[in-house]
């Protein structure tokens, strides 16, 4: 196997344990995916360092808060000691609202900043693209009437998501990327800088 193929191999091999750990609650092992110094999660309800988003999940988990990941296809993109990974992924979260228990599917990608640390792939910084989202009532019998002020405050890629969010207390970040538009260019610029830098 060239360098090139176990590069690829260990960082499909990361993005799959960050979904598994941090869904299962391995807290230990989810912190091992990060760069120790560096890492950065961004995400709808949290915006800061790995170390903060860990405590962040990990209270979320132990109050019941619900939220799963999928993951799809996967690519990467390696100059050097650095690289930019995307993969797509669908976010999963179960909620109430309007004491209505809905499910909220958003599909989308990671997209993922990389680099080697003591010859180990790391996250450098995760930003989800959120491509669209859908919201369903878990009971076909239940109803629910959603607020369109609150709906349309939010991009298309994660209204959903966010009006769910937003109902469960969550402050919900504005304008983050999605299939096109401004936001998502500027951070694919970002991904060639990060490589470019390599």
């Amino acid at each position: 196997m060239s360098q090139s193929d176990k590069d690829r191999h260990e960082i499909r091999q990361l993005v799959e344990n960050w979904a598994l750990w941090r869904d299962a609650g391995d807290w230990d092992r989810f912190a091992t995916v990060w760069h120790p110094h560096d890492g950065w999660m961004s995400a709808t309800w949290f915006q800061g360092s790995a170390t903060d988003f860990i405590k962040a999940s990990r209270a979320g988990f132990e109050n019941g808060v619900s939220i799963l990941h999928f993951l799809g296809g996967h690519t990467a993109d390696i100059g050097g000691d650095r690289a930019v990974a995307q993969t797509k992924m669908t976010i999963n979260q179960r909620a109430s609202v309007d004491d209505v228990e809905v499910d909220v599917v958003c599909t989308g990608r990671f997209y993922d900043f990389l680099a080697r640390h003591e010859g180990h792939w790391t996250l450098v910084r995760r930003q989800p693209i959120y491509e669209k989202d859908r919201l369903d009532v878990v009971d076909p019998a239940a109803s629910l009437t959603l607020d369109p002020g609150l709906l349309n405050q939010f991009p298309t890629g994660y209204r959903h998501l966010a009006y769910l969010q937003t109902k469960a207390g969550f402050t919900v970040k504005q304008g983050l990327p999605g299939l096109t538009g401004p936001a998502v260019e500027q951070l694919y610029s970002e991904g060639k800088q990060w490589l470019t830098e390599a």
